[in-house]
């Protein structure tokens, strides 16, 4: 006998190589008004290479330090990383020999954002990382509400 997903209240099938994951009741849909952390940094070719250290430091300190739950929760974490073009509209122009970092951090809410800034205080890569910002161009936007979401 086949029994339909749906009819389980099972609204998302997930499978990733030899997991299989079930996901019942209503979908989370998006992160709207919640709150994003987003650092661009546009390093100069000498400074990647301390980029991708300082990036692998944060990551490692964010796991092991950050809310899983509740108002504080670390929702996402993403770092990514490419080139500069000269013209960003379109990926044949030349690229500037630049690379830009991206970091996006969402939390459940603003409470998140002021735990993770008085958490930096004692991330051990802080100062280094302070310096390596002096040495980009750096774009902060330390808790923008987000005001349109479609998946997590």
């Amino acid at each position: 006998m086949e029994v339909p997903l749906a009819s389980l209240g099972v609204n998302r099938l997930y499978s990733s190589g030899k997991t299989l994951e079930l996901r019942f009741g209503e979908p989370t849909m998006t992160y709207h008004d919640k709150v994003q952390l987003t650092v661009i940094i546009i390093a100069p070719p000498d400074q990647v290479a301390e980029g991708d250290r300082i990036w692998k430091s944060h990551g490692s300190w964010m796991e092991s330090t950050h809310h899983r739950t509740g108002e504080k929760a670390l929702l996402t974490y993403n770092v990514s990383k490419g080139p500069e073009y000269s013209n960003p509209m379109d990926l044949n122009s030349a690229p500037t020999g630049n690379t830009c970092f991206v970091l996006t951090e969402i939390y459940e809410s603003k409470a998140g954002v002021l735990d993770h800034f008085e958490q930096t205080m004692v991330w051990k890569d802080w100062p280094a990382a302070s310096e390596w910002f002096g040495k980009c161009k750096v774009t902060f936007v330390p808790a923008a509400s987000i005001i349109n979401s479609l998946w997590p």
